[in-house]
């Protein structure tokens, strides 16, 4: 096992180097991203995150957002409500130059979060709501999320650490325009322990009138 464990953390490696070499000088973004959740006593839990996301590999920020929030389980592991808060700041070009200027936004947000199994396939949907402040502006919108996680099996009776997972995720504004954006997912994950798993994977944003690609490396952490 110790062995699979290497040879997994070298091939993240290698695949991820000439992702950051050739993303220099592309359209192809970065986001480093961790996930973090404590459970307490009696259902509550507690959701922490950071995102790092870089316009090309490392050192050109796009945003860094940060995230918490308390949950509690409406049902043992399959449906929780959070109340949350969010920090993003973000690093916006002007136009077609090379200078930047920074946008701070708060949030709060409220979520409910539902898990359900067909078969061994994991399949978890996500309804968010959104008040945000950004700057002097204040703006609401909803977000739904569908997920799929599919382990990839190594007996008849046995699941590999190994797993496939996808997602969409729409964005939509509570007023013009309506549509805000859509995030399209697929990655490769491997899950050392309940503890820990990491994720390696691309995303396809689309906005109204435009789209980005990224590489997504995330790490999932319960403790």
């Amino acid at each position: 096992m110790i062995k699979n464990k290497t040879t997994l953390v070298v091939l993240i490696l290698a695949l991820t180097l000439p992702i950051f070499s050739f993303a220099q000088d592309s359209n192809l973004g970065n986001w480093l991203i961790y996930i973090g959740n404590k459970k307490l006593n009696n259902g509550w839990n507690i959701h922490n995150e950071v995102q790092y996301r870089n316009y090309d590999a490392i050192g050109d920020l796009e945003q860094l957002l940060l995230r918490t929030g308390l949950g509690y389980n409406l049902t043992e592991n399959n449906n929780n409500v959070l109340l949350g808060y969010g920090y993003i700041l973000s690093e916006n070009y002007v136009g077609e130059t090379d200078e930047k200027v920074s946008v701070n936004e708060h949030r709060i947000f409220q979520q409910f979060t539902t898990k359900q199994k067909i078969g061994k396939v994991g399949l978890s949907h996500r309804y968010r709501f959104e008040q945000r402040f950004v700057q002097d502006d204040f703006k609401m919108r909803f977000r739904y999320f569908l997920g799929l996680n599919v382990p990839l099996q190594s007996k008849e009776d046995e699941l590999s650490p190994l797993y496939l997972s996808t997602y969409n995720e729409i964005f939509l504004n509570t007023e013009s325009s309506v549509f805000d954006r859509n995030r399209v997912y697929g990655g490769l994950g491997y899950k050392f322990s309940n503890a820990l798993r990491l994720e390696l994977g691309y995303m396809n944003q689309f906005f109204e009138n435009s789209g980005r690609n990224q590489i997504n490396l995330i790490a999932f952490v319960n403790f």
